[in-house]
């Protein structure tokens, strides 16, 4: 398995927008793009940090190829609006895994 954990730092005020089009967007790519799905936290920083999961590195890259492009111009500029900036902070292979899968409180 592979992870990639990403940030975004949103304007104030259009966290809402930023979480709804992110989980709208997060199940286009899973479903499309075959990711093992994501988990969206809040920083003590402020931010946003996501850790998704992939089978491999290879599928990872293939959507990146493509921008994880999902068929939802305006889901993407939902999610776009509210981004003051953003980036990749990691990403690595997973070695063991003792993650237990859970259902996040709404």
């Amino acid at each position: 398995m592979f992870v990639a954990v990403y940030w975004w730092r949103v304007k104030p005020g259009k966290e809402e927008q930023f979480r709804t089009a992110w989980v709208r967007g997060s199940k286009a790519i899973r479903d499309k793009f075959g990711s093992r799905g994501a988990r969206l936290h809040l920083a003590a920083d402020g931010r946003f940090i996501v850790y998704a999961q992939w089978p491999d590195e290879a599928a990872w890259r293939r959507a990146r190829e493509q921008h994880f492009d999902y068929d939802d111009p305006e889901n993407r500029r939902l999610f776009a609006e509210p981004v003051e900036e953003s980036g990749i902070l990691l990403t690595m292979t997973v070695t063991d895994d003792l993650l237990q899968p859970f259902k996040a409180a709404s």
